[in-house]
């Protein structure tokens, strides 16, 4: 019988891409370290400091200590410093949003001079990076050592932390 079998497998060989061979350089581990702090430096500056000059961040943590109430800490945000602090967190919203929708970078990102890409070395959709890089990534950090273990995966061949592998991300040099 020579008839072919439309169910078997493809023949065709399927090999990884390796992106280096496509010029790009995948960011140094130091490098992106520092853009992780740097992302959270520039966000807690933003969202917090109005909060800390205006002195609504040490009421607001009075009253929850005093009150016995965690949740009492939120009435701090009613102030002039939590409209301020609003309005710190919408400017980073969408500065961030606006980089990573138009060239897969955070604020950090930019400024350091990386950016994320698909591990085939195509761009990587606002989508992507924010579903699977950021939310499920968050969602899996209540298990116990899978924040340590998502970063340590780093000391592999191709710099991935795990969040990159879980979305097919790398992180190369702009």
């Amino acid at each position: 019988m020579n008839a072919s079998n439309a169910y078997a497998p493809p023949k065709a060989p399927v090999a990884d891409i390796d992106p280096t061979s496509a010029g790009l350089v995948l960011a140094g581990r130091g490098t992106r370290l520092l853009a992780a702090i740097l992302d959270g430096l520039i966000g807690g500056v933003l969202v917090y400091l109005p909060m800390v000059l205006t002195g609504d961040l040490s009421a607001a943590i009075e009253l929850a200590v005093r009150s016995g109430n965690p949740l009492a800490f939120y009435s701090g945000f009613a102030g002039i410093g939590g409209a301020l602090s609003l309005v710190g967190f919408i400017v980073w919203a969408v500065i961030t949003f606006r980089l990573v929708a138009r060239n897969g970078q955070t604020i950090a990102k930019k400024l350091l001079n990386i950016k994320v890409m698909r591990g085939d070395g195509s761009r990587a959709t606002l989508a992507r990076i924010f579903w699977l890089r950021n939310v499920v990534n968050t969602l899996l950090g209540i298990i116990p050592l899978y924040p340590l273990i998502d970063h340590l995966f780093i000391f592999g061949e191709r710099r991935q932390c795990l969040h990159d592998k879980i979305a097919d991300t790398i992180v190369v040099n702009a």
